[in-house]
């Protein structure tokens, strides 16, 4: 039988995410019971982790939890299997983000010496910059579920019904570990005050700035936003680390495109004169207009795509783009 110490140990290693701690201990009580002749068990457990250890290789995740009863109306749980390489960003985010999943993989030893890693995290800057792509490769890379709250079934007319399913979701933070995912968070984070402010929603602010500073768990929580300047003040010093996402500069939109199309496009395509074309629009704007091309290639069975034809698809979303800026 496994030692008391052992046991704790695979316990405490697993409810803190760390896998190289848990293979380890699993390894000793295998060989433990290969000792006390249990030979059938011993090879039996390096089998399984062997398997678990292929398993996060490959990206397979092994479901955790599923968010049950009020649960469900407020969490869209997934598990991502982006990883960091699936994204184009400036060097300081890609930086941070690393730094981010370095911290999180050695969150045991990082706590051991009475730090902590960074977990508390604000995303900030335009709609479609990354901010939700990289909730996701966070969840990807570190194995964890992505647990989008619903904003829809977390924001009720109903006085104090919204901060106590706020206290449902916190609580789930520290029952399983994930990437909480607050999108759209000026819709809570609003500064107190405002003229448009209700006291409902003051409420559930407050409710916020207590629950998210008192928690304690190995959760990430995420908070994203497109206007940051609508934030209340006290937030900001609630996170471990701000994150600041902007519109892709050149080089970054002829990564962007070369990674979408370069197996597809003509080999005598000016990426910077595209890029040139697609200047102001967001990632998620370049990445529309490179699927729009890709469709159109495989609808009219064409072997490859021009860069007029690229430039007509950046040209629609620049076309589109501006109509919704013209909007009143």
């Amino acid at each position: 039988m496994a030692r008391a110490d052992q046991l704790k140990a695979l316990l405490q290693s697993h409810s803190e995410g760390d896998d190289q701690r848990f293979y380890s201990v699993a390894m000793q009580m295998a060989a433990h019971e290969a000792k006390l002749g249990h030979g059938k068990l011993a090879e039996d457990l390096r089998a399984l982790i062997d398997k678990a250890k292929k398993q996060k290789k490959t990206g397979q995740t092994i479901p955790i939890g599923r968010p049950r009863g009020d649960l469900a109306d407020l969490l869209t749980v997934s598990y991502p299997k982006l990883r960091f390489g699936d994204m184009v960003l400036n060097k300081e985010l890609a930086h941070q983000l690393k730094r981010i999943i370095r911290e999180q993989r050695y969150a045991s030893e990082i706590r051991s010496h009475g730090l902590t890693p960074r977990r508390k995290l604000l995303f900030i800057g335009p709609p479609g910059t990354g901010k939700t792509m990289s909730a996701s490769v966070l969840a990807g890379e570190l194995g964890f579920p992505l647990c989008q709250v619903r904003l829809d079934g977390l924001i009720t007319k109903f006085m104090g019904e919204t901060a106590a399913k706020l206290r449902q979701i916190f609580d789930a933070t520290d029952h399983t570990r994930g990437v909480y995912f607050f999108d759209e968070f000026d819709a809570i984070g609003s500064q107190r005050g405002m003229a448009n402010d209700v006291g409902e929603i003051r409420r559930v602010l407050n409710s916020f700035l207590l629950m998210i500073e008192q928690d304690t768990s190995h959760s990430l929580i995420i908070a994203a936003t497109n206007h940051p300047g609508m934030l209340d003040h006290a937030l900001f010093r609630r996170f471990d680390d701000i994150l600041q996402y902007t519109l892709p500069d050149k080089d970054q939109i002829i990564a962007l495109l070369k990674s979408r199309l370069s197996q597809t496009a003509t080999r005598n395509i000016s990426w910077p004169q595209l890029a040139g074309l697609a200047a102001g629009l967001s990632y998620a704007e370049v990445s529309r207009a490179g699927e729009e091309a890709l469709k159109d290639v495989l609808i009219n069975r064409k072997k490859e795509l021009s860069e007029k034809e690229i430039a007509a698809m950046l040209a629609e979303r620049k076309n589109l783009q501006e109509t919704m800026q013209r909007r009143p």
